[in-house]
């Protein structure tokens, strides 16, 4: 995309002549629908104001909490691995596998784990979904081509030798910030992960299983003799060399002498006990929560021990029970919830969403998180603590999507009671913009490609570099604060954002899926900071939106469009889906469109339970091909978002750009 198409558009203005009024019938349906779900939203909203959904994951995080509690040895309460089992039974495919998603292709990986987790609560491997699940392992060429911490989890159990995963020495916490490997040159979920991983692949613990479960069954040569198991995770040239390392550090891991590791397992210490972040656990996030349990654990710690206490505490914080199901959540996404969910009703502005929305505000402002300098201060020493992150508390990791979302909201409902928060969340939003113009997630300038050639990085998700949907929340918050075209960080997000668009019109949507998500979070961040509605890139991304309307008036794009073979596959139309893409053609002028009216008609024949549109295909992502997310709340306030901004603007004479969201 031309960088220099900036230079051309004209800064837009708030009045166009009257969009042609739809029916009033629509329109009253539009509202009747709009009443509803605001409704029940406030029915929904808790005493101290906040909102929260249930936040869903493949196979692979219930089948780890089972897992955990044999590693550890801990005694069934005769309910929770019950209800767990009949969950994971539930998801499973017809085929045998797991997904990594509702309807995917079945993940090697998710099977061997929720057959290992089936199996170890008392599941008769000769059952006819074990054995359905123990088929297509097999045909997919067995245990040892699952992903590097699914096999990680097995030589914890004894399942495969260590040799059998690449090594991440504890001596990692030793090197220098020059080093070309550096744990602050990872990712913040990378980092919470890996140094608790490191102890225990120094310590190499073995799981107390205590009924003595193996799956030698999943392996198609035995595991002790398998020479095939550590892969260059992107055929590169680097990759090979990479590999060829790997075997140099596990002689080097092997010959280590001890009070190096000893040291290096302290400097681990230092890291992992600041970060344990009470009862909301390490990072936040299950993978990091339960390495750092097993960690204490091969450390010797006994259960009593506070560190080793609230860690695991922390973990069943996550625990979802449905009554006869129950299943463990990879984190919790409170402030994120809260903060879309006041956004929306904001847009709804019926009786009562006012106040909800100030509600929520006030439960935000008591969650800034402005006592720490997080991992983000190693690259920006100077700058003012703020931002909030995804979850409850995560004080180490502010995220930069929620701070720039709930920054404005805060401008939104009240600029003047909330103006000091406004104030610092824009200077680190500012202060954290990447040298090419974009934002990731929670660190600058996290870009050292390379270090996704390392066979430990199968998963491709090593680091956080800017993405475009990330960017566009952060130039939507400049845009609504009255930052102009020349500021300097808002024309170096135009020019990012620019050229991050796809060849087809589209952006890519990193954190939700994928395209539709990608281009509605540009075209409202581009034309809110002033790029005209007729703007080339602004055309470019309406046309393909309108390109991949779906013949019942709605949008529904794959899990699977992350993977370039699959790009473009649709399975059904979702109400979330749908909303992104009305917002963002509505953002590009086109309310009175067809495909806009139709979209509308769309989310109006959805049938609702509560204030959620029903929903079966998952629209949220965590890391491209490799671990999906449903965010339950994305079906009621994203629907109940752009029905209420098609209301105000088809009633209004004027048309103001609204925010970037």
């Amino acid at each position: 995309m031309d960088t220099e198409r900036a230079d051309h558009a004209e800064a837009t203005v708030a009045e166009t002549p009257p969009a042609p009024a739809p029916a009033e019938d629509l329109l009253s349906e539009v509202d009747s629908r709009i009443a509803r779900a605001v409704r029940a939203l406030r029915q929904r909203q808790k005493a101290d104001g906040h909102w929260i959904w249930e936040f869903e994951a493949d196979a692979t995080i219930p089948s780890e909490y089972i897992l955990l509690r044999h590693f550890l040895g801990e005694a069934d309460d005769g309910e929770t691995e019950a209800k767990i089992a009949r969950y994971l039974r539930r998801i499973q495919k017809s085929d045998g596998g797991w997904p990594l998603f509702e309807a995917g292709f079945t993940d090697i990986s998710a099977t061997v784990k929720a057959y290992y987790a089936l199996k170890i609560v008392g599941d008769d491997p000769e059952a006819p979904h074990m054995r359905r699940a123990r088929a297509h392992v097999l045909a997919l060429g067995g245990a040892a081509k699952a992903n590097n911490f699914t096999r990680i989890t097995l030589a914890l159990f004894g399942q495969v030798p260590w040799r059998g995963v690449p090594t991440m020495p504890a001596e990692i916490a030793l090197l220098p910030r020059w080093f070309p490997f550096h744990i602050d040159k990872v990712s913040y979920w990378s980092r919470t992960v890996i140094m608790p991983l490191a102890i225990l692949m120094a310590r190499k613990p073995l799981a107390a299983n205590p009924r003595g479960v193996h799956i030698r069954e999943l392996f198609t040569t035995p595991p002790e003799e398998e020479t095939d198991y550590i892969d260059n995770p992107t055929g590169s040239t680097i990759g090979d060399i990479f590999v060829a390392g790997d075997k140099v550090v596990k002689l080097i891991d092997r010959a280590m002498p001890g009070p190096i590791r000893r040291r290096a397992e302290r400097r681990a210490l230092d890291f992992i006990r600041p970060r344990l972040n009470g009862e909301d656990g390490l990072g936040a996030i299950f993978p990091a929560m339960a390495n750092a349990v097993m960690a204490f654990s091969a450390l010797g710690y006994p259960e009593d021990h506070p560190d080793r206490a609230i860690a695991r505490q922390s973990i069943d914080k996550l625990l979802l029970d449905r009554g006869e199901e129950m299943y463990c959540q990879p984190c919790l996404s409170p402030v994120w919830d809260t903060a879309l969910t006041a956004h929306a009703m904001m847009e709804a502005n019926e009786p009562g969403a006012h106040e909800a929305a100030k509600a929520a505000c006030d439960w935000l402002a008591e969650r800034e998180i402005t006592h720490v300098k997080g991992d983000w201060a190693v690259r920006k020493p100077d700058l003012e603590p703020s931002g909030w992150a995804f979850q409850y508390r995560n004080d180490y990791y502010p995220d930069v999507d929620d701070t720039a979302v709930v920054g404005m909201l805060l401008d939104r409902v009240d600029r003047d009671a909330y103006a000091d928060m406004i104030r610092r969340a824009t200077t680190w939003i500012e202060g954290i913009q990447s040298c090419n113009g974009g934002w990731g997630a929670f660190d600058a300038d996290n870009t050292y490609h390379y270090l996704n050639h390392i066979p430990f990085s199968d998963h491709g998700a090593l680091l956080d570099p800017p993405t475009a949907d990330v960017s566009a929340r952060c130039l939507g918050l400049l845009a609504q604060l009255g930052h102009d075209r020349e500021h300097p960080a808002v024309r170096a997000a135009i020019d990012y954002m620019l050229n991050e668009q796809e060849k087809d019109g589209s952006w890519y949507g990193r954190w939700g899926v994928n395209y539709v998500y990608g281009t509605w979070s540009a075209l409202s961040a581009l034309t809110a900071i002033g790029l005209d509605t007729d703007h080339p890139a602004i055309r470019d991304g309406v046309a393909y939106l309108k390109a991949t309307q779906r013949p019942d008036g709605g949008w529904g794009e794959d899990c699977a469009t992350y993977w370039d073979e699959a790009r473009g596959e649709s399975k059904d139309s979702t109400p979330s889906q749908t909303a992104w893409a009305l917002l963002g053609l509505m953002a590009a002028g086109e309310e009175a469109s067809e495909a806009v009216d139709q979209g509308v008609r769309f989310l109006l024949r959805q049938p609702m339970n509560g204030p959620n549109w029903e929903e079966v295909l998952w629209t949220g992502i965590g890391f491209p091909r490799v671990f999906y997310l449903k965010y339950h709340g994305y079906s009621a306030y994203f629907p109940l978002w752009a029905l209420a901004r098609y209301r105000t603007l088809m009633r209004s004479n004027t048309r103001a750009l609204g925010s970037g969201v």
